[in-house]
């Protein structure tokens, strides 16, 4: 693990961001590790630090909009955003699904780097990729915090993590026998 790598999970141990202990994934896999990015971003100066780290990784490419999904990819969104002078907008949920709401628009050709939180299998992500399309805009890129699968999920863009980890995850009936004695827990994303 690098200086970097190493300095973002130092930030998420020291806000109790990362978790230990079952949980039960979006995806619906279960997992002995949880990233409750809601705990890191109580931590301003946490934000703060971590969008500069991101937005160092994306420095050369081409937006003028930041779309995340709601709920994890709000906070860092937004900072992302105001660090590199771009508009921000979010996809929130209806019946499951992720679609803009508020009168948010997409021009055509619109450059739209989509950020988000956290990845295990990138649900979220590629609807927002989907969004973005049909909304004739342009997908410059995907930048994440955290990238569970360890750089395994590909979105057809370019995409970058800060941290890539490959916390092993298992459908319900195929927990390994200490997960399965643990109570499991829906912390929420």
């Amino acid at each position: 693990m690098d200086t970097q790598q190493q300095e973002v999970l130092d930030i998420f141990t020291r806000t109790r961001a990362l978790l230990r202990g079952h949980f039960v994934l979006r995806s619906g896999l279960h997992s002995g590790h949880f990233f409750q990015c809601a705990q890191v971003c109580q931590h301003m100066d946490a934000v703060t630090r971590l969008a500069e780290l991101l937005v160092a990784k994306i420095d050369g490419w081409s937006f003028t909009t930041v779309l995340a999904p709601a709920m994890g990819g709000l906070v860092i969104g937004q900072e992302v955003a105001r660090q590199t002078g771009s508009r921000f907008l979010f996809a929130e949920k209806d019946n499951n699904t992720l679609v803009m709401r508020r009168g948010f628009k997409l021009a055509p050709g619109e450059r739209v780097l989509v950020v988000e939180d956290v990845v295990t299998r990138g649900g979220r992500v590629v609807e927002a990729l989907d969004i973005v399309k049909k909304a004739g805009g342009v997908a410059a890129g995907v930048a994440m915090l955290v990238d569970r699968s360890s750089g395994a999920t590909k979105f057809g863009v370019p995409s970058v993590a800060l941290l890539e980890l490959s916390f092993p995850t298992y459908p319900a009936d195929q927990l390994p026998p200490e997960l399965a004695a643990l109570p499991a827990e829906k912390p929420g994303s």
